[in-house]
């Protein structure tokens, strides 16, 4: 059975589903600038999530936000939006700008071979459902207005604290979220704000006879409501969604529609670079173009990240992504050699259920990976594995130039004549093209070399 940590019991618990298909919302990005790898990193995991629910033969149905608008740059009710940033920035006007990161992103998604969504949902495409939330809401009793906007009363639903284990007594006014003598409450959040008079705001829609635009909380709310139905199966993000982002949520989906948003949350931890937080002041917002020049490919970079587990705090070095990219070299390599030779992997013993159990624990993929390294495993096999994972080991693009296997041909019968100089020349040949030759007594096995 699937073991999952969810972050509101605080445990692993068995995973159950309403059915035999699991429904997932995944918090995607403020598409406001390009993506550096720390905000690629939990795309990776929730990848390995999708496909794991797959192997356990669950259909998945899963919806993931682009965030183009309302996203301001505190987590808080206050501050310019992060598209607003963007277009500054950039000269260009915010709806460029989100077309731009949107398309960068899913080229980058693409790179890593994610499984794509069922829905990519695009927070502009849902405004109206977000003022029939808020206008349930208010029918409901849990909003009230102010001069900047129409807030969530927090004080209203009792449950409001249990998620993030929030000592709300204890929040200092400003500490968390904006602070004005309107708010009724230091944690009371924005599911609506009004674009005050002379502000700049080029996306803005009027509500209640005003311009303005939802909160960042309120898209995840009605997209979820309007393309998959709540409650959940699963809800995915980072750690740092749990004290405002996703709290704000459940209680929007509980004010709005009286009901639980997800059954289960999984949260990633967060990644730092060479000891240090990503930061663009210390020039360490790498991106999956960095480290391209670098020579590494963006399966180098998810092999490393699978190398390690989702709720673990993860140090990035240079070393240790050229490790994951010998790691990864060294499988394509026994992939090629489980091709040729078929014996490999006879004696697997349940391989596959191995692996499979380990990522049944809790996603432990660094588990998994230790268990195919200390295995002998067979072609069908190693297919299986490429599918589980997604990390391009050139399982369906195993066959050889007709040019590679004339020279390998040819050097067969140099060897076969006992011409031992014809035979070296050819090995140099197919090295100088990127192919090894490994010579047993009565047959010889290629592999890659780079």
């Amino acid at each position: 059975m699937l073991k999952l940590y969810n972050t509101p019991e605080r445990k692993i618990i068995d995973f159950k589903p309403a059915g035999n298909e699991v429904k997932i919302y995944t918090c995607g990005p403020t598409v406001y600038s390009e993506a550096h790898i720390g905000n690629l990193t939990a795309y990776i995991y929730w990848d390995l999530l999708v496909r794991t629910l797959k192997a356990n033969e669950y259909k998945v149905e899963r919806v993931l936000n682009l965030t183009d608008v309302g996203h301001l740059v505190s987590d808080g009710d206050e501050g310019e939006d992060k598209l607003e940033k963007g277009a500054r920035r950039e000269g260009k006007d915010v709806w460029e700008v989100a077309e731009a990161y949107i398309e960068k992103f899913k080229q980058d998604y693409a790179a890593l071979g994610l499984t794509e969504p069922e829905v990519w949902a695009r927070a502009t495409d849902y405004i109206d459902e977000d003022i029939e939330a808020v206008d349930a809401m208010t029918a409901n009793g849990y909003t009230y207005e102010t001069e900047d906007g129409v807030y969530f009363d927090t004080s209203k639903y009792e449950k409001y604290a249990d998620f993030a284990k929030l000592d709300l007594s204890g929040l200092q006014a400003g500490a968390r979220v904006g602070f004005s003598d309107e708010k009724r409450n230091v944690s009371d959040f924005a599911v609506w704000k009004f674009i005050k008079p002379g502000e700049k705001h080029a996306m803005r829609w009027d509500y209640l006879g005003k311009p303005g635009y939802p909160g960042w909380h309120l898209e995840c709310c009605s997209i979820i409501h309007k393309e998959l139905g709540e409650p959940i199966d699963i809800h995915t993000g980072g750690i740092d969604h749990i004290p405002v982002h996703h709290t704000n949520e459940i209680a929007e989906c509980y004010g709005a529609y009286g009901t639980d948003l997800a059954r289960c949350w999984l949260h990633c931890d967060f990644i730092t670079i060479e000891g240090e937080k990503i930061s663009k002041s210390l020039g360490n917002t790498y991106s999956l173009n960095d480290l391209a020049e670098r020579g590494f490919s963006a399966m180098d970079y998810k092999m490393w990240v699978l190398s390690g587990h989702y709720q673990g705090t993860r140090n990035f070095t240079f070393e240790s992504l050229e490790a994951a990219k010998t790691r990864r070299f060294n499988w394509r390599n026994k992939v090629v050699m489980a091709y040729q030779d078929e014996t490999i992997g006879q004696d697997e013993n349940g391989v596959m259920d191995k692996i499979l159990e380990a990522l049944n624990n809790n996603l432990n993929s660094a588990e998994a990976f230790a268990i195919i390294d200390n295995s002998e495993i067979s072609y069908e096999n190693w297919r299986k594995i490429d599918k589980l994972f997604g990390l391009d080991l050139g399982v369906n693009d195993i066959h050889l130039s007709e040019e590679i296997s004339e020279l390998l041909r040819e050097r067969d019968g140099a060897r076969e004549k006992k011409d031992w100089v014809r035979s070296d020349e050819l090995r140099n040949e197919l090295a100088k093209r990127g192919i090894g030759v490994l010579d047993f007594p009565d047959y010889t096995i290629w592999q890659h070399l780079k």
